[in-house]
């Protein structure tokens, strides 16, 4: 039996995690897909909390850059993970694990209201529970909402998992030679200017609070697992 080594984690998603492979919209394979290796680690005892984006539905920095008020765009952009939280909700309990989506934004007929004493009860009932709608406010990505709601509900490490292995000195897509990092401290991650992997403000409330933050592929075989359980994957950032 694979022993964890951590007993609570808060575990970041991209919304491209429910796209498949057209990458906007929700495939319900890849929806499946995605609950079966949260099960996995489920299936460990590990108490989950869950903050999923919404890239895969809304774009917002693309129609800010075409003139959409930011606050509007980050709106619709919360709303987004909303569409997303229900839909990763639905493959979750198809596969027997329960779970409650709780959303900063009020709208009770889809899901239950953050409350941050609800929420860690939740979790110590054995529930997986999905944050949407970010921290509730524009202007704040759903990386920082990730680490706000990791702080707030006592997780010992944020797991946010991308389509790259690793953090790299530069995009190993258009460049072969790039290397990737195995360890960083939370200022070298800022000084690297990486927003589009994690932003700042997330990173500088993890380095505030201590809380650790490991990066790598959901896709890899048992990468999840292998990260709960102290294996080395991906870059640890702390």
């Amino acid at each position: 039996m694979t022993e964890p080594k951590y007993s609570r984690i808060l575990l970041k998603l991209g919304g491209e995690a429910l796209s498949g492979a057209g990458g906007y919209g929700i495939d319900p394979a890849a929806a499946a897909d995605a609950a079966d290796k949260i099960k996995a680690v489920y299936d460990l005892g590990v108490e989950i909390g869950i903050v999923i984006g919404g890239g895969n539905i809304w774009r917002g920095q693309a129609t800010i850059a075409r003139g959409m008020d930011r606050a509007t765009a980050d709106y619709m952009g919360m709303a987004a993970t909303v569409i997303n939280a229900l839909a990763l909700q639905d493959a979750l309990e198809r596969g027997g694990v329960f779970t409650r989506v709780m959303t900063a934004i009020e709208m009770r007929e889809l899901a239950e209201p953050y409350i941050r004493r609800r929420a860690i009860r939740h979790m110590e009932k054995g529930r997986v529970v999905i944050f949407a709608a970010g921290t509730g406010n524009p202007y704040f990505t759903t990386d920082t909402a990730a680490a706000l709601r990791a702080v707030e509900v006592g997780a010992q490490i944020v797991l946010k998992a991308t389509k790259v292995d690793a953090v790299y000195d530069s995009d190993p897509h258009q460049n072969p030679q790039a290397r990737p990092f195995r360890r960083l401290t939370y200022l070298e991650m800022i000084n690297l200017k990486l927003d589009q992997i994690m932003d700042s403000t997330a990173l500088s409330l993890c380095m505030e609070n201590r809380m650790p933050i490991i990066l790598f592929n959901l896709w890899e075989e048992n990468s999840i697992v292998r990260a709960v359980c102290g294996d080395e994957v991906g870059t640890i950032i702390s």
